[in-house]
């Protein structure tokens, strides 16, 4: 689907709107055909939503990349970087709010694209506080075989209370 047809959706969906607001006095049966054609317009764009969607991100090559938190006293979290096959896909700068989501437990998609099969690298760095406040940045990676179907992964920061050093991980859904 292309831009155009979803901006005509996006458009058609605005015009009925506007027409029902200035029918709002007309006679019930005519609103109710208002109403109709704005339910129908609705659930026309939820439709073209989707099918843009698996248009853009079809299963068989679609690869999502995820980040999720477990620290506390060993890692302050500002900024991660990731890259497939030494091409940079993604930089995200965190705010505090967005940790204190990540903290309580939300995952954030940092990456969603495609990825033809076939054998891949994936390496995130990691760029924040560590232990005593020092600047810190580490990555970690992982050598990936795409095959037919969705691929997810997670970047997980955890706390290690064994050696006392944040330890970063990458899995497979």
């Amino acid at each position: 689907m292309t831009r155009d047809t979803a901006s005509l959706a996006l458009g058609a969906a605005l015009i009925c709107i506007a027409l029902s607001a200035g029918f709002a006095r007309a006679e019930p049966a005519l609103e109710d055909q208002v109403q109709d054609i704005k339910a129908r317009t609705l659930a026309l764009n939820r439709e073209l939503f989707i099918l843009e969607e698996e248009l853009l991100y079809p299963d068989n090559t679609q690869v999502a990349v995820f980040v999720s938190l477990d620290v506390g006293e060993y890692f302050a979290l500002d900024a991660v970087k990731l890259t497939i096959d030494d091409e940079v896909v993604s930089h995200y700068l965190y705010t505090e709010r967005q940790l204190d989501a990540l903290r309580r437990g939300g995952v954030h998609r940092l990456y969603r694209g495609n990825m033809k099969a076939g054998e891949h690298e994936v390496v995130a760095v990691f760029t924040g506080k560590g232990p005593q406040g020092r600047d810190y940045r580490r990555a970690t990676s992982l050598n990936l075989e795409k095959a037919r179907g969705a691929k997810h992964l997670e970047l997980t920061i955890r706390d290690s209370e064994s050696n006392g050093q944040p330890e970063f991980r990458v899995r497979e859904w």
